[in-house]
């Protein structure tokens, strides 16, 4: 991937890849490590966009657009006010990282990449969760992978989590506030 130079405007990691990657305990990680503010875009999906992927239904581009919109507009939010902010999103098509592009913050990519049987394992086992398994396949199916044109790292989701974080953080150049641990 190639990477935009360095400039003064807040920046935003989105923390992409499809569902079961690990995008939230990742992106928790980050902001953690950089002292950056979190959110999770499942909480910006309308209730209708919810619903639909609880009966197993996949969203198509319409009903992601205002979802992707309302993304956009709460980073250049955080960063009109100066805050660099780490955010999860499956941002599974170009078109939809050209959305969350427009926003007012330098916007950076992580793609969590790992093989399909082991995301499967993994969101089996998880609870709570409004996505079920039945979408994974659609995901990946819809899943199109960073260009060397757009900011940002893709990063293996087979080692532990804090390893995913570690090796984010040094692909991108960036680093904790203060030293983690001591």
């Amino acid at each position: 991937m190639s990477v935009a130079p360095a400039s003064d405007r807040p920046v935003c990691l989105v923390v992409m890849g499809p569902s079961g990657t690990g995008k939230t305990t990742t992106a928790k990680g980050l902001a953690t490590g950089l002292g950056w503010r979190f959110a999770e875009a499942d909480e910006f999906h309308p209730k209708a966009n919810i619903d639909k992927m609880s009966a197993g239904i996949p969203l198509n581009d319409e009903d992601r657009a205002p979802w992707l919109v309302a993304i956009r507009d709460w980073v250049s939010g955080e960063a009109a006010a100066g805050r660099s902010t780490v955010i999860t999103c499956s941002a599974l098509k170009r078109r939809y990282r050209d959305v969350l592009r427009g926003a007012a913050a330098r916007v950076r990519f992580v793609e969590l990449k790992g093989d399909e049987a082991l995301i499967r394992e993994r969101m089996e086992k998880r609870k709570g969760h409004y996505m079920p398994p039945s979408l994974l396949a659609s995901q990946y199916a819809d899943f199109e992978p960073l260009q060397p044109d757009e900011d940002g790292v893709r990063v293996s989701v087979e080692a532990s989590p804090e390893a995913v974080v570690d090796d984010a953080l040094h692909q991108l150049s960036l680093g904790p506030v203060a030293p983690i641990g001591g």
